[in-house]
């Protein structure tokens, strides 16, 4: 049996002809980029959030460096985040021309530490910029708790946990905006790319409105600013999944649950840890191996068996060959978890479509692996 990564095709035939409606809807209303369909979709996760605004833009990436240049943090500004995570998250600071300021990770959750980054902060630091890991929110309540005391601006980089919650809050809550991406990978993707800023802060709002459409703010009038428009095509895409969205979540918590009831007695990894009082959406299900070395012997087996397992993500930000070293990044502190997440992680098949069959035989191909360790 094969079993796929990803369910993108499953999820469109499932729910066709919602799609297909409001792709028409767009392409008969000639109003392609800027239009109604993506002024309807912006209220609706603005709504979904809890929250006054959504500003649907080119890409999670965007999302992050807009956000970043609408509160005026730049040259010689700091933000602090974790290495173990998509490159985007310290580009986007890079972008920006701030300094990404990397702290080590949760060992059980793989979010950023909240005990590692008071010390990181320098009178230079302007915000923390906390990653929701693979689906489960890091500890917001710690985060803001240290902004407030500092006087820091928190951007959460939500690319990965739309539904999910902590422990007593929701995402959006204790920040100034929720950066997310809508890259046809994620939990709420479109076909193509695509991401979005909410947020209850009026002046990031109108700033990225206007960052976002080479700084107009009314037609044939602009100033300094870019192209990042997410356009009504997408936004009629994510209209209609948004309605699914809590019960797709649903999905993936259990087959995460099935997942963890049969890999339980594992020798050579650990299972992914949900915080108590969190609702962990399972963006991707991941397993450390307790020795770097089985990962790629793992992955191996996985993928000769036909079960496309990947790995994310295997070489930490700071290791990367385009880690920018000198006045734009640095390490403070030791991040020996962060490294070891990249070193041991696995990534198992995870979306809302996969069939209990798919699931247990990838389980039972796991445990045959196991068994030989």
């Amino acid at each position: 049996m094969n079993v796929s990564f990803y369910g993108h095709v499953r999820q469109y035939h499932n729910m066709k002809a919602e799609i297909d409606a409001n792709i028409a809807e767009v392409l008969e209303s000639g109003n392609y980029v800027m239009g109604p369909v993506l002024k309807r979709f912006e209220k609706e996760l603005a709504a979904y959030h809890g929250m006054k605004h959504a500003i649907g833009v080119g890409n999670g990436t965007d999302a992050l460096w807009l956000t970043f240049m609408a509160l005026g943090i730049g040259p010689g500004d700091e933000c602090i985040t974790t290495p173990n995570t998509f490159f985007a998250t310290a580009e986007a600071i890079w972008v920006a021309n701030a300094t990404a300021v990397f702290v080590d990770s949760d060992p059980k959750t793989a979010c950023i530490d909240p005990a590692c980054i008071e010390a990181a902060i320098t009178p230079r630091t302007k915000a923390i910029v906390p990653v929701h890991l693979y689906g489960q929110c890091a500890d917001m309540k710690a985060i803001r708790k240290i902004a407030d005391k500092h006087g820091l601006f928190v951007i959460e980089d939500n690319a990965q946990g739309i539904a999910a919650s902590g422990d007593g809050f929701k995402i959006g809550e204790l920040s100034d905006a929720v950066c997310t991406s809508f890259i046809i990978q994620k939990n709420l993707g479109t076909f193509g790319d695509g991401g979005a800023v909410v947020t209850n802060n009026d002046q990031i709002d109108k700033e990225v409105r206007r960052l976002r459409n080479h700084g107009s703010e009314k037609r044939s009038c602009h100033s300094m600013g870019f192209n990042s428009r997410l356009d009504d095509l997408h936004a009629g895409v994510l209209s209609a999944k948004l309605k699914h969205i809590d019960e797709w979540s649903d999905l993936r918590r259990k087959w995460a649950a099935r997942y963890s009831a049969g890999l339980k007695d594992a020798r050579s990894f650990t299972l992914p840890h949900e915080a108590a009082g969190y609702r962990h959406v399972y963006h991707l299900y991941v397993i450390d191996m307790k020795k770097p070395e089985h990962r790629d012997e793992l992955l191996g087996f996985l993928n000769g068996c036909g079960i496309d397992a990947k790995c994310h993500y295997p070489i930490a930000i700071h290791q990367q060959e385009g880690y920018p070293w000198g006045k734009q990044a640095r390490i403070a502190g030791p991040i020996p978890n962060s490294e070891r997440n990249a070193a041991t992680c696995v990534s198992l098949p995870m979306f809302p479509e996969l069939t209990a069959e798919e699931v247990d035989h990838v389980i039972a191909k796991v445990v045959e692996w196991d068994r030989t360790k």
